[in-house]
């Protein structure tokens, strides 16, 4: 009788255990979303912040886990530190990349290679298992024969979100002087150049960029302002997931064209099968319970591989800023969009606050506001 009673209490604070990890969860995502997506994500932060209830990022094999600050002195998200205060950590920083290594392998798994594929071949679909593609002959001359990143290392790297937190940042100057920049789905730079900066050694393309900004190629003028825009890359990396879900695979295809038809400078990459399964498990080892890792974080994991220093601008997951003023979803855009929404496949808030604690331990710089020395 004893043994089963202690069985019994046994099973039920397991389950209250998991209880309160997926209440943390959904607390975030209700707290956010009863304000409407609108002004008061200092309520949301302030319901989801207690020091009973904390959310750890665990880096395994770390003397000093990496956890999220529930006091209410986070609520304002004041992370930009003084100058003097950041300091690159650079061991935390060497064990992140140990442990990533675990699932993933940036140099090899940044994209399928020209030796594993072959025209005909039938692929399933990551996220819909049962959809599959063809391999065409126009993907099979683009997939690169080695990694675009074999043997590099970069001393500082970019990584460039498209929140509109960037507008009025100035921190166009300081994103160039980094070794590789980074940026996000094909997003426009030029017109932006004093808060965005110019250069670009990988961008990301969701083939969903070609419905929502080229008008799905309707006409020439259209398929003209693509090309330009590729034209721009002038010999960076652009990394097309066409594996990841049905639906895109004509507009990858009308890419890859375009490329070849046109010989536009660019180094062509798609992202392995395992890819995103990986990034997630290795999050999800470390308790960041995300649904789906938005391109941002991507970026991040795999630049742990490659890059000394990790600089984030342009990660924002709230339509306002510190100071309460709104905030565009996209700094070029007047795109609406529900960050703690179900239907969306990503948890942005949850995913800023693991970047924001390893901002806080040293492990990146997320960077929020102005840059230093803007004008």
């Amino acid at each position: 009788m004893q043994l089963q009673f202690k069985s019994w209490m046994l099973a039920l604070l397991t389950l209250l255990v998991v209880f309160l990890i997926f209440a943390d969860i959904s607390e975030v995502e209700e707290e956010i979303g009863n304000s409407g997506g609108r002004g008061t994500i200092r309520s949301a932060v302030n319901s989801l912040h207690s020091k009973s209830n904390r959310v750890e990022v665990v880096i395994n094999g770390s003397s000093s886990p990496a956890v999220v600050d529930r006091s209410n002195e986070t609520a304002k998200h004041n992370i930009k530190p003084a100058p003097s205060t950041w300091r690159h950590n650079q061991t935390l920083s060497l064990k992140i990349r140990k442990q990533i290594l675990k699932f993933l392998d940036a140099e090899k798994d940044i994209s399928v290679l020209k030796g594993t594929l072959k025209p005909g071949d039938i692929i399933h679909y990551i996220f819909d298992r049962a959809s599959t593609m063809n391999v065409s002959q126009n993907l099979y001359e683009l997939l690169p024969r080695t990694s675009p990143l074999k043997n590099k290392h970069f001393r500082t790297c970019a990584i460039v979100g498209n929140s509109g937190i960037l507008l009025n940042s100035g921190c166009g100057r300081e994103i160039d002087t980094h070794s590789f920049v980074i940026r996000c789905n094909l997003a426009p730079v030029q017109e932006y150049a004093q808060d965005v900066g110019v250069k670009t050694d990988l961008v990301t393309m969701n083939p969903s960029v070609i419905q929502r900004a080229f008008e799905d190629l309707v006409n020439e003028t259209w398929r003209e302002k693509l090309l330009q825009r590729l034209h721009s890359l002038n010999g960076s990396i652009l990394w097309i997931p066409a594996f990841m879900a049905k639906g895109g695979k004509e507009r990858v295809e009308w890419v890859n064209e375009l490329i070849l038809k046109h010989h536009v400078n660019v180094r062509t990459a798609y992202p392995s099968l395992r890819l995103l399964h990986a990034v997630r498990g290795y999050w999800l080892t470390n308790k960041v319970h995300i649904k789906r890792p938005t391109t941002g974080l991507l970026m991040y994991t795999l630049a742990t591989r490659f890059c000394n220093t990790i600089y984030l601008y342009g990660f924002w997951p709230f339509p306002r800023d510190q100071n309460q003023n709104p905030v565009k979803y996209h700094y070029y855009d007047s795109l609406k969009y529900g960050y703690t929404s179900q239907a969306s496949p990503h948890t942005m808030p949850l995913e800023f606050k693991a970047l924001k604690t390893l901002h806080q331990q040293g492990a990146l710089k997320l960077t929020v506001g102005e840059c230093d020395g803007a004008t």
